[in-house]
């Protein structure tokens, strides 16, 4: 069985009183049964992750599924290893204290030795080498061993037997490999170092299970596993010590004792606890006492308009309106009046009419098949208020839904209005996806993919030229900092005096003569003495006019390197705000040129999370998509991340996209709390108004979808 976590994996057992009339859920490749949907699904997506390990051959990072083909394919490689070779290769592992690879590698050397009847090989005969097969094993006095063997032919045809000694015949091709043996090892043993063979294993192949002398000072058996014994002392010794003190297993625990591992875990020969890596799969996260304070999670809002079941259409069909209204040539409507919309009852709405109608011309501007049935019936393809819904039907006899199609009789008699919710958002999907696959919205799609490659080339290339430029200045700075350090060097070589510096060709040929000369000493020494006597009158010498002067050169100067050091502060951060700028402005136009909306993530158990840019709300999708809900407030979705728990995948990459957009979030949320109190204000002034003076029912916010007007409309 696979390996999860480098450790066997229970598999569930089925569920008692098991009815063959009860409706069940089974995984297909572990036949486990599940009677709880949710558990069935969280156990389906375990098996998904990336968590499990072949066991025959080691390799980890497998989905389970994958690891469980790997390991029945290693185990009949292992199979097909020649039964004359199993027993000697087990005699070998029994109790080796070799690494897997030593052992794998001294189990090849020695069975490439032993030659069983049927082996194939190449014999060494008249000084050339024959194919031939092993047909009997000779042994003579002197304990060498021989082998008759058959000379094969063409078609491995015998032609001639001959006796061979063992050294004249080279292996064809070894019925075995460093690999296939790793996983013939790991399936006959039940631990390693030393490698210990499965009982049934060793007592079929008559192989000792009594440990060798040079492992009893080390290890000894107890109950059929191998103890190691400087381990179960070092336990005894912490127990009795524990005991001693009159520590209880509640002060160990407290202590941090629950990290280490149990006496019993040793005995048994079980691997430690590996500490844990996170982040790992939501559902195996454990509560820590280093943990944050998660707060509760917020329930969401559910008071939707429409059925629950419908709201993934709602959404759907209002993105994609919202999303290519340039195209559609429709103008953009908030999700509150599509909903609201929807829920009416009056046949010729104005926000649906116009819905229906631009969707419709774009199958119709398509002259596809939708085009077609229209020219067979000799419709106009002016779409108008009172032909809108023979379009729509003639769109439902194509399609040939039943659902739909059942509609057609309330539709043709005029009253659209009272179909169900259900069923026109069906008819809007139906007409979205159609629309999906016409040319107009596809090249839209690859003019916005294009702009958006095009986007992240010049984003890329601004980065690669001021990386080219920072790259620039550092070299100027350093090729600056070495041309001061040759003058500095230079003014040290030509020495503190300035007419040396002046007159310095000829003081070099002064220096040369000198240095010829044997009386270089000399020279040296009396021309420290004269430098400095000149240095001391020249401070004598020295005016006070001329030493203010100095002063206030050096302090010109300081004052123009401040200026100029400010003004490069002044410009780098110029060049940074122009940066930011950039950035921002590449942001808002990938996100205008934005092809579809994709969840922001998904939570421990499986909720989709969907946050659309032209609503303020979050939105809950459940793991069956069956519930949805939202949050409105700014306080909600606050909530909402502080009750995410980072060590888990999902989670984590949740957290990780709230935080990438909330500034956005919370900003469109404050925009639609103001909005939300602007509305109830206006109600609450409509209701204080007298019966006489009341305004009419159009003029209440909620029945803004009303007057919706399509300022984009073809003409």
């Amino acid at each position: 069985m696979p390996l999860f976590k480098r450790k066997p994996f229970d598999l569930a057992k089925p569920p008692e009183d098991l009815e063959p009339s009860d409706l069940v859920y089974q995984v297909r490749f572990t036949k486990e049964i599940f009677r709880d949907y949710q558990e069935y699904l969280n156990r389906i997506n375990l098996y998904r992750q990336r968590v499990w390990m072949c066991k025959s051959t080691g390799k980890s990072n497998l989905t389970y599924e994958e690891a469980m083909v790997m390991e029945k394919n290693a185990i009949q490689k292992v199979q097909q290893l020649p039964n004359d070779l199993v027993a000697p290769a087990l005699r070998i592992i029994q109790f080796s204290m070799l690494s897997l690879r030593d052992l794998a590698d001294l189990v090849t050397k020695k069975l490439q030795k032993d030659l069983f009847v049927g082996a194939e090989l190449y014999g060494k005969k008249d000084d050339g080498l024959y194919p031939c097969r092993v047909l009997k094993i000779v042994e003579n006095g002197v304990g060498k061993m021989q082998y008759e063997v058959a000379l094969l032919g063409e078609n491995e045809k015998i032609t001639e037997n001959a006796i061979l000694h063992g050294e004249d015949l080279v292996w064809k091709k070894t019925p075995f490999n460093r690999k296939i043996l790793k996983s013939f090892i790991r399936e006959s043993t039940c631990r390693s170092i030393p490698w210990v063979l499965h009982e049934k294993l060793a007592q079929k192949h008559g192989i000792s299970t009594d440990l060798p002398e040079e492992l009893r000072s080390k290890f000894f058996l107890q109950g059929g596993q191998l103890v190691n014994r400087t381990k179960k002392r070092k336990n005894e010794n912490r127990n009795n010590v524990g005991e001693a003190n009159g520590e209880s297993g509640k002060s160990k625990r407290n202590k941090g004792e629950i990290g280490k591992p149990d006496a019993s875990k040793e005995e048994n020969n079980q691997p430690e606890d590996e500490p844990v890596k996170y982040p790992i799969d939501d559902l195996l996260v454990k509560p820590g006492p280093d943990d944050p304070l998660f707060t509760d999670r917020p329930s969401p809002s559910r008071d939707f308009n429409v059925p629950m079941d419908c709201i993934g259409d709602l959404l759907m069909v209002w993105d994609f309106c919202s999303s290519f209204s340039r195209v559609l040539n429709l103008w953009p409507f908030s999700l509150e009046d599509f909903e609201n919309a929807i829920c009416h009852k009056d046949s010729n709405l104005v926000l649906i009419v116009e819905t229906h109608s631009a969707l419709l011309r774009i199958l119709i501007k398509d002259d596809g098949e939708y085009s077609l049935a229209l020219q067979n019936k000799k419709r106009k393809s002016k779409i108008s208020l009172i032909t809108w819904t023979e379009y729509v039907c003639d769109f439902l006899e194509m399609i040939n839904v039943t659902e739909l199609c059942s509609c057609m009789t309330t539709i043709k008699r005029g009253h659209y209005g009272l179909l169900d919710a259900n069923a026109k958002l069906g008819i809007l999907r139906e007409l979205v996806c159609h629309a999906l696959e016409t040319d107009l919205i596809r090249g839209k799609l690859d003019d916005l993919i294009e702009q958006r490659r095009a986007l992240g080339a010049t984003v890329r290339g601004e980065a690669l030229e001021y990386a080219r430029k920072k790259r620039e200045e550092k070299e100027q700075l350093k090729g600056e900092s070495n041309g001061l350090e040759v003058k500095e060097n230079s003014m040290e070589s030509t020495g503190s005096n300035p007419h040396m510096a002046e007159n310095g060709e000829e003081n070099g040929d002064m220096v040369e003569e000198v240095i010829s000369s044997r009386q270089s000493n000399a020279f040296v020494n009396s021309r420290k003495q004269l430098n400095g006597q000149s240095k001391k009158g020249e401070k004598q010498k020295l005016d006070p006019k001329v030493e203010a002067e100095n002063i206030t050169n050096s302090n010109e100067k300081e004052a123009q390197k401040q200026l100029t050091g400010e003004k490069k502060e002044d410009q780098e951060k110029k060049s940074k705000e122009k940066r930011e700028q950039r950035k921002e402005y590449f942001k808002r136009e990938m996100e205008k040129r934005s092809i579809r909306t994709n969840p922001l993530g998904k939570d421990r158990d499986y909720n989709r999370y969907w946050w659309f840019r032209r609503d303020g709300r979050i939105f809950v999708e459940s793991s069956d998509s069956k519930q949805w809900g939202y949050y409105c407030a700014k306080e909600e979705v606050d909530a909402l991340m502080s009750s995410l728990n980072p060590k888990g995948e999902r989670e984590r990459a949740l957290q990780q996209q709230l935080e990438k957009f909330y500034p956005r979030i919370s900003l469109e949320l404050q925009k639609r709390s103001k909005d939300l109190a602007q509305k109830i204000a206006l109600e609450e002034a409509v209701l204080r108004r007298s019966t006489r003076v009341r305004a009419p029912p159009r003029e209440n916010p909620a029945n803004a979808f009303l007057k919706y007007v399509n300022k984009w409309k073809e003409d």
